[in-house]
């Protein structure tokens, strides 16, 4: 079961798609919005900057949160979905992991450079390694997620795209078509057939889709196949490598991060 959804509140540029996405879910689910209206410390304040200046900063932020957050709740008193809204201040990630704890999934934004501040900029990576919950990471740009169109789920037969496959069946159980994308490199220890059975029983029946590898990266080859079939959202394992190697070097993660024009259901 999948009913409680956790959502990052902030007024920054990405909050509306992340709403839109959380109520999509929410509704389709049938289950219960949680929201979490974090004020940030400012990034200034966390370089040292003056105690005196840094904390008029922060009462500012505050007021503006205080402000977000009746906005947001007179918007969700008007929604069919059972919601709830707490304040936090500080660090956002501390702020949701501390309200993860009895949530199925956490909802913030992909794209990591849409965000001036260093605290939201590593948000999805850092709560899909540290949270123990699956996330959902939305491109800021997006209207909606529609629960009921058409899922992907990349599959590498590793660990992590085991567990997100698993977390995901809730979710899974309502799309109107699900489709297994395996690209054929080599590395792939568990064939996407023993998943699509796996799915089979939970009465999801999805179809697998091989890609030749030809030399490309998996990253590459995986957002092009993103690109060209529009699924309503894609399904993988977040971080199969250790975040500090695919901060230098990239990583698929990172990639579909940064490039990805579909919600990702990602989990660890």
């Amino acid at each position: 079961m999948m009913k409680n959804i956790l959502l990052l509140v902030h007024d920054d540029s990405g909050q509306e798609a992340r709403l839109q996405a959380a109520l999509d879910v929410t509704r389709a689910l049938s289950g219960h919005l949680s929201c979490v209206d974090v004020a940030l410390t400012p990034a200034m304040a966390e370089d040292g900057f003056s105690p005196a200046l840094s904390a008029v900063m922060m009462d500012e932020e505050i007021a503006q949160e205080k402000a977000n957050r009746k906005r947001i709740e007179a918007r969700l008193a008007h929604e069919d979905v059972l919601w709830d809204c707490i304040d936090a201040s500080g660090d956002p990630a501390a702020a949701l992991r501390r309200g993860a704890r009895l949530c199925d999934l956490i909802v913030v934004n992909s794209d990591l450079r849409a965000f001036p501040h260093p605290r939201l900029s590593e948000l999805a990576g850092e709560l899909i390694v540290t949270s123990g919950k699956p996330v959902l990471a939305v491109p800021p740009d997006i209207c909606g997620l529609n629960a009921f169109g058409r899922a992907m789920v990349a599959w590498d037969g590793s660990r992590e795209a085991e567990v997100a496959l698993r977390s995901a069946v809730p979710l899974l159980a309502h799309a109107g078509g699900v489709v297994l994308v395996e690209v054929e490199d080599g590395s792939v220890k568990l064939p996407a057939e023993e998943a699509a059975e796996y799915l089979s029983r939970h009465d999801i029946h999805a179809t697998v889709r091989r890609e030749p590898c030809n030399g490309s990266h998996a990253g590459d080859i995986l957002i092009d196949r993103v690109k060209a079939d529009r699924p309503d959202y894609l399904v993988m394992g977040g971080f199969s490598r250790p975040r500090f190697v695919e901060a230098l070097f990239g990583g698929v993660t990172r990639q579909m991060f940064e490039h990805s024009p579909v919600p990702l259901f990602l989990a660890h």
